[in-house]
Protein backbone atom coordinates (compact mmCIF):
# COMPACT_ATOMS: atom_id res chain seq x y z
CA UNK A 1 0.00 0.00 0.00
CA UNK A 2 2.17 3.26 -1.06
CA UNK A 3 -1.20 5.18 0.52
CA UNK A 4 0.84 6.71 4.07
CA UNK A 5 4.04 7.13 1.74
CA UNK A 6 1.42 9.62 -0.32
CA UNK A 7 -0.17 11.45 2.61
CA UNK A 8 3.30 11.62 4.09
CA UNK A 9 4.17 13.49 0.69
CA UNK A 10 1.18 15.48 0.45
CA UNK A 11 1.50 16.59 4.07
CA UNK A 12 4.96 18.03 3.65
CA UNK A 13 4.10 19.68 0.76
CA UNK A 14 1.67 22.06 2.23
CA UNK A 15 4.55 23.85 3.71
CA UNK A 16 5.71 24.81 0.72
CA UNK A 17 2.23 27.00 -0.40
CA UNK A 18 2.92 29.66 2.08
CA UNK A 19 5.97 30.89 0.01
CA UNK A 20 5.66 32.57 -3.36
CA UNK A 21 6.28 30.83 -6.42
CA UNK A 22 9.67 32.48 -7.72
CA UNK A 23 13.10 31.49 -9.41
CA UNK A 24 15.93 33.88 -9.61
CA UNK A 25 17.54 31.75 -12.02
CA UNK A 26 17.36 28.99 -14.60
CA UNK A 27 17.93 25.72 -13.43
CA UNK A 28 21.69 25.02 -14.29
CA UNK A 29 23.99 21.76 -13.71
CA UNK A 30 26.07 23.62 -10.59
CA UNK A 31 23.02 24.60 -8.55
CA UNK A 32 21.20 21.38 -8.92
CA UNK A 33 25.03 20.03 -7.80
CA UNK A 34 24.16 22.35 -4.53
CA UNK A 35 20.73 21.00 -4.00
CA UNK A 36 20.65 17.62 -4.59
CA UNK A 37 19.78 17.18 -1.57
CA UNK A 38 16.29 17.43 -1.76
CA UNK A 39 15.94 13.72 -3.39
CA UNK A 40 16.48 12.32 -0.31
CA UNK A 41 14.65 14.70 2.14
CA UNK A 42 11.34 14.27 2.32
CA UNK A 43 10.36 15.88 5.64
CA UNK A 44 10.53 20.25 4.92
CA UNK A 45 11.66 20.56 8.29
CA UNK A 46 15.04 18.32 7.47
CA UNK A 47 14.99 20.56 4.11
CA UNK A 48 15.41 23.95 5.75
CA UNK A 49 18.59 23.45 7.63
CA UNK A 50 20.19 21.83 4.75
CA UNK A 51 19.45 24.97 2.57
CA UNK A 52 21.29 26.88 5.34
CA UNK A 53 24.16 24.72 5.73
CA UNK A 54 24.93 24.77 1.52
CA UNK A 55 24.25 28.69 1.35
CA UNK A 56 27.08 28.88 4.04
CA UNK A 57 29.41 26.10 2.35
CA UNK A 58 29.48 27.57 -0.78
CA UNK A 59 29.02 30.97 -0.19
CA UNK A 60 25.31 31.65 -1.86
CA UNK A 61 22.71 34.16 -1.74
CA UNK A 62 20.11 32.86 0.88
CA UNK A 63 17.25 33.82 -0.76
CA UNK A 64 17.92 32.92 -4.11
CA UNK A 65 18.98 29.33 -2.87
CA UNK A 66 15.96 29.14 -0.58
CA UNK A 67 13.63 29.49 -3.96
CA UNK A 68 15.45 27.21 -6.29
CA UNK A 69 16.09 24.28 -3.22
CA UNK A 70 12.39 24.85 -1.94
CA UNK A 71 10.96 24.36 -5.70
CA UNK A 72 13.13 21.55 -7.02
CA UNK A 73 12.17 19.54 -3.60
CA UNK A 74 8.57 20.53 -4.46
CA UNK A 75 8.39 19.75 -7.99
CA UNK A 76 10.37 16.51 -7.37
CA UNK A 77 8.17 14.93 -4.28
CA UNK A 78 4.64 15.90 -6.42
CA UNK A 79 6.16 14.00 -9.40
CA UNK A 80 7.49 10.56 -7.47
CA UNK A 81 3.62 10.70 -5.81
CA UNK A 82 2.21 10.88 -8.77
CA UNK A 83 4.24 8.15 -10.39
CA UNK A 84 3.71 5.87 -7.31
CA UNK A 85 -0.14 6.80 -8.15
CA UNK A 86 -0.23 5.83 -11.63
CA UNK A 87 2.12 2.65 -11.24
CA UNK A 88 0.25 1.64 -7.78
CA UNK A 89 -3.45 1.27 -10.65
CA UNK A 90 -4.43 -1.91 -12.46
CA UNK A 91 -2.99 -1.91 -15.54
CA UNK A 92 -0.04 0.23 -14.87
CA UNK A 93 3.92 -1.52 -15.08
CA UNK A 94 6.55 0.34 -13.18
CA UNK A 95 9.75 0.74 -15.20
CA UNK A 96 12.42 -1.43 -13.83
CA UNK A 97 15.30 0.57 -14.99
CA UNK A 98 15.44 4.00 -13.07
CA UNK A 99 18.11 4.80 -14.78
CA UNK A 100 15.65 4.90 -18.26
CA UNK A 101 14.78 8.77 -18.56
CA UNK A 102 12.38 8.19 -21.44
CA UNK A 103 9.83 5.52 -19.78
CA UNK A 104 8.27 5.85 -16.13
CA UNK A 105 5.65 3.30 -16.64
CA UNK A 106 3.60 1.06 -19.10
CA UNK A 107 -0.23 1.86 -19.31
CA UNK A 108 -1.72 -1.59 -20.66
CA UNK A 109 1.44 -2.29 -22.78
CA UNK A 110 1.92 1.24 -23.75
CA UNK A 111 5.57 2.75 -22.46
CA UNK A 112 5.33 6.19 -21.45
CA UNK A 113 7.04 8.46 -19.46
CA UNK A 114 5.13 11.26 -17.27
CA UNK A 115 4.87 15.10 -17.22
CA UNK A 116 3.09 17.04 -14.70
CA UNK A 117 2.84 20.42 -15.54
CA UNK A 118 0.99 23.96 -14.54
CA UNK A 119 -1.49 25.04 -17.39
CA UNK A 120 1.53 27.41 -19.33
CA UNK A 121 1.39 30.91 -19.65
CA UNK A 122 3.66 30.92 -23.10
CA UNK A 123 0.81 28.78 -24.72
CA UNK A 124 -0.83 32.12 -24.84
CA UNK A 125 -4.42 31.08 -25.10
CA UNK A 126 -7.26 30.13 -22.96
CA UNK A 127 -8.02 26.98 -20.72
CA UNK A 128 -11.18 27.08 -23.03
CA UNK A 129 -8.76 26.93 -26.20
CA UNK A 130 -6.65 24.36 -25.03
CA UNK A 131 -9.44 21.39 -23.90
CA UNK A 132 -11.07 22.04 -27.81
CA UNK A 133 -7.48 21.87 -29.21
CA UNK A 134 -5.55 19.33 -27.00
CA UNK A 135 -2.67 18.56 -30.15
CA UNK A 136 -1.93 22.02 -30.36
CA UNK A 137 -0.84 22.32 -26.60
CA UNK A 138 0.91 19.14 -26.74
CA UNK A 139 2.78 20.45 -29.78
CA UNK A 140 3.59 23.10 -27.99
CA UNK A 141 4.60 20.92 -24.91
CA UNK A 142 6.63 18.83 -26.74
CA UNK A 143 8.56 22.22 -28.33
CA UNK A 144 8.95 24.39 -25.27
CA UNK A 145 9.74 21.33 -22.71
CA UNK A 146 12.85 22.21 -20.52
CA UNK A 147 16.31 21.73 -21.99
CA UNK A 148 17.01 19.00 -19.25
CA UNK A 149 17.90 15.35 -19.48
CA UNK A 150 14.30 14.39 -19.52
CA UNK A 151 14.03 16.39 -23.25
CA UNK A 152 12.71 14.02 -25.59
CA UNK A 153 10.29 13.41 -28.08
CA UNK A 154 8.89 9.81 -27.19
CA UNK A 155 5.82 8.93 -25.86
CA UNK A 156 4.75 11.47 -22.58
CA UNK A 157 1.50 11.17 -19.99
CA UNK A 158 1.03 15.24 -19.22
CA UNK A 159 -0.68 15.70 -16.08
CA UNK A 160 -2.04 19.69 -16.91
CA UNK A 161 -3.23 21.72 -13.70
CA UNK A 162 -5.09 24.24 -13.92
CA UNK A 163 -6.84 26.65 -10.99
CA UNK A 164 -9.32 28.84 -11.38
CA UNK A 165 -7.76 31.70 -9.20
CA UNK A 166 -3.90 31.43 -11.39
CA UNK A 167 -2.44 30.26 -8.95
CA UNK A 168 -1.84 26.22 -11.13
CA UNK A 169 1.64 25.43 -8.95
CA UNK A 170 -0.43 25.13 -6.10
CA UNK A 171 -2.17 21.80 -7.27
CA UNK A 172 0.44 20.05 -7.41
CA UNK A 173 0.45 19.74 -3.77
CA UNK A 174 -3.11 18.31 -3.90
CA UNK A 175 -2.36 14.48 -4.10
CA UNK A 176 -5.51 12.86 -3.34
CA UNK A 177 -7.62 15.06 -5.75
CA UNK A 178 -4.54 13.90 -7.91
CA UNK A 179 -5.11 10.37 -7.40
CA UNK A 180 -8.83 10.54 -7.56
CA UNK A 181 -8.41 12.42 -11.68
CA UNK A 182 -5.56 9.83 -12.41
CA UNK A 183 -7.28 6.87 -10.92
CA UNK A 184 -10.40 7.54 -13.43
CA UNK A 185 -8.09 8.37 -16.73
CA UNK A 186 -6.54 4.90 -15.85
CA UNK A 187 -9.76 2.90 -15.17
CA UNK A 188 -10.85 3.73 -18.12
CA UNK A 189 -8.29 4.07 -20.32
CA UNK A 190 -8.02 2.97 -24.33
CA UNK A 191 -5.77 3.39 -26.78
CA UNK A 192 -8.05 5.57 -28.94
CA UNK A 193 -7.94 8.67 -25.82
CA UNK A 194 -4.33 8.64 -27.01
CA UNK A 195 -3.02 11.70 -29.09
CA UNK A 196 -1.00 10.84 -32.00
CA UNK A 197 2.01 13.19 -32.97
CA UNK A 198 4.08 13.61 -36.05
CA UNK A 199 7.35 14.80 -33.84
CA UNK A 200 9.54 12.84 -35.89
CA UNK A 201 9.81 11.96 -39.99
CA UNK A 202 8.86 8.13 -39.84
CA UNK A 203 7.88 8.04 -36.05
CA UNK A 204 4.52 8.82 -34.45
CA UNK A 205 4.22 9.51 -30.95
CA UNK A 206 1.63 8.90 -28.65
CA UNK A 207 0.74 11.04 -25.79
CA UNK A 208 -1.98 11.09 -23.37
CA UNK A 209 -3.68 14.33 -21.37
CA UNK A 210 -4.68 14.92 -18.37
CA UNK A 211 -6.62 17.75 -17.39
CA UNK A 212 -6.87 18.46 -13.59
CA UNK A 213 -8.78 21.79 -12.94
CA UNK A 214 -10.31 23.26 -9.83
Amino acid sequence: MITPYLATIESELQYRLSYKYIWFRKQNDLWDGYSNFIYTTVEWNDLIPKISKTVSKFGLNKEEFFYYAINRWYNYWSALAIELIFSDLDGVIPEKNKKNRLVDFSIFGEKFDHKTSVFPKGFEKSLAYAQKHPEELLYWLYANQSQEQRKHLENRMFVIVYAKDGAHWKLKAQISWLKDIISTYVATFDDSKLFRLQLQPYKVTKAGLIWAVK
